[in-house]
């Protein structure tokens, strides 16, 4: 079983905060969410991009399945058309061409990017046409582990903060970051958990 890297960040957390203290113990803690650094992980994140999980899961496996091994220079063998043929819209092809050309051209160097602070890494990462700042948090939290990444404009950590301090409206991405100021610096374990009690919690009738 893979090790969750967060826990102990969580139990740091719940000591000074009861409201995530009860949280957790309605749900549990989450499970590990944890990608292998590279170019797969950020391609699966633009795969994955204003779809559902499962729709994001379904797309992906087309896509390697046509795509073995899953490389930079194998993507580049392949026009948008053929792309597309395998699941992605023609925006998401071109995305994901512009990304594997810019790997392969050595003007994105992921290796360099754990070298660089939080924000130094999500600048860089968002020169790449189709990496947004939702992508590259994402990309920092999964596949680098980084501990203090708050994507404050997701959706469902945005309903399940509003769950967890009982608010009437889903706050905002400036209001998130302000809820959030207390976690810090560990506000990376608190996204995790965040979207796993967004899965596991009850609706209640006061989200919109």
């Amino acid at each position: 079983m893979a090790r969750n890297p967060h826990i102990a960040a969580l139990r740091r957390l719940a000591a000074a905060d009861p409201a995530l203290a009860s949280a957790i113990a309605a749900v549990g803690l989450p499970p590990p969410r944890m990608r292998e650094p590279g170019f797969a992980s950020l391609a699966r994140i633009i795969v994955g991009q204003q779809v559902s999980t499962a729709s994001a899961a379904a797309l992906w496996a087309k896509l390697t399945g046509g795509i073995d091994p899953f490389t930079p220079e194998g993507v580049l063998a392949r026009t948008a058309d053929e792309l597309r043929l395998l699941g992605l819209s023609r925006q998401k092809a071109t995305y994901t061409l512009c990304l594997a050309r810019e790997i392969a051209n050595g003007r994105l160097d992921l290796e360099r990017l754990h070298r660089l602070g939080d924000e130094a890494a999500i600048l860089e990462l968002t020169r790449i046409k189709g990496l947004g700042r939702w992508s590259a948090e994402i990309y920092l939290l999964f596949a680098l582990q980084r501990t203090d990444i708050w994507p404050a404009g997701d959706l469902a950590l945005q309903v399940g903060m509003q769950r967890l301090r009982g608010l009437r409206k889903r706050p905002d991405e400036k209001r998130m970051i302000r809820l959030a100021e207390s976690w810090r610096p560990y506000r990376g374990a608190a996204a995790h958990f965040l979207w796993h009690y967004y899965a596991k919690a009850p609706f209640r009738d006061q989200e919109r």
